[in-house]
């Protein structure tokens, strides 16, 4: 069961790196529930950020590359828990911004369809980056 989550978590990483790469604002629309919430920290500070400000921000950037390496899944009937390690490359105010996070997303199914509800997103520091085989 195990291998089925995590199975089906990679194909949903997958999607959602494909349509932010395309910038693919509908398919990404469709991914996100109407409560999506992204909450973070920067140097500023903790923030969130609601699905409308999100995609409103992916259109201001252009997405360089994205590597992203799943490290657990866990499905709960009509809840699944991810954790991923995310690395991206974008292109922002003619800028090339390097920045790799972990972030531990929550979906939901609802009418059928999976749909991420929260983000959480913590950076991680540059020495901790070093991918493990």
């Amino acid at each position: 069961m195990a291998a089925d989550n995590r199975k089906l978590y990679d194909e949903l990483e997958r999607e959602w790196r494909d349509a932010l790469c395309k910038k693919d604002m509908e398919r990404l629309r469709g991914m996100m529930h109407e409560r999506f919430l992204l909450i973070g920290s920067k140097s500023t500070g903790p923030f969130t950020m609601t699905r409308d400000e999100w995609l409103e921000g992916i259109k201001q950037r252009d997405v360089d590359s994205i590597e992203v390496e799943v490290s657990d899944a866990t499905v709960l009937d009509q809840v699944l828990i991810g954790t991923v390690q995310a690395r991206w490359k974008i292109k922002y105010l003619n800028r090339l911004i390097e920045d790799c996070v972990l972030l531990t997303d929550v979906w939901v199914l609802d009418g059928g369809r999976w749909q991420v509800i929260r983000r959480h997103s913590t950076p991680v520091p540059t020495n901790a980056t070093e991918r493990r085989s």
